[in-house]
């Protein structure tokens, strides 16, 4: 029971980010959202700063869930297609994926005005972009890791663009997943022109 209760309020926390942004989170509110005590949520948390800690990681390790997809899939598929799957599935019109993309959303623009939330969201941007980079490793063998981890910073950074004008109604989801998909083309295309086998390397 203490662990659905520890989940009720990480999923009652991530919807009220979602439609309220991080300044809007009080923890008054968060009990309610979640149907619990206050003193339950500081007893698990401790203070605001913990909830917003622990949120972070309930939607990091969340869309981690989806965008996994379907077990088996990357058995079968061709690892460009593998990575161009797992990167269109944070493009879903589905409650969950747009709940989750609003709040990571809103907790990396209140970072700018909160230092404390900084360190917490480098920590799960770069896990994010080594799991990009690993996928672009098994598409691009020959390519060494440096260059592997530009171009997972780049598509993650892409993405996280393309993903709040979707949200904002400013680019249609049907666009975005297109662009998207040109973008892992465009640098899989770069990758393996610039690191093919027998070239030298270019300079720095």
């Amino acid at each position: 029971m203490t662990t659905d209760r520890r989940t009720a309020i990480l999923e009652g926390a991530a919807r009220v980010i979602a439609r309220r942004g991080v300044r809007g989170l009080r923890v008054e509110q968060l009990a309610a959202e979640a149907g619990v005590s206050t003193a339950l949520i500081y007893y698990h948390f401790k203070d605001r700063a913990g909830i917003l800690h622990h949120t972070l990681e309930f939607i990091s390790d969340r869309a981690g869930r989806y965008t996994a997809g379907v077990e088996g899939a990357a058995e079968t598929a061709p690892p460009h297609q593998e990575l161009e799957r797992s990167l269109l599935l944070e493009f879903q019109d589905h409650p969950e994926v747009r709940e989750n993309s609003t709040a990571w959303g809103e907790l990396r623009a209140s970072a700018v005005f909160e230092p404390e939330l900084r360190k917490d969201l480098a920590r799960a941007g770069l896990t994010w972009t080594h799991d990009v980079a690993a996928l672009l490793g098994q598409a691009c063998p020959a390519v060494p890791a440096p260059a592997l981890t530009a171009a997972a910073e780049r598509l993650t950074a892409l993405l996280e663009g393309l993903s709040t004008r979707w949200l904002s109604g400013a680019t249609p989801l049907a666009h975005a997943r297109e662009l998207m998909r040109e973008a892992v083309s465009v640098e899989i295309g770069h990758l393996n022109r610039e690191w093919a086998p027998g070239e030298v390397p270019p300079r720095t």
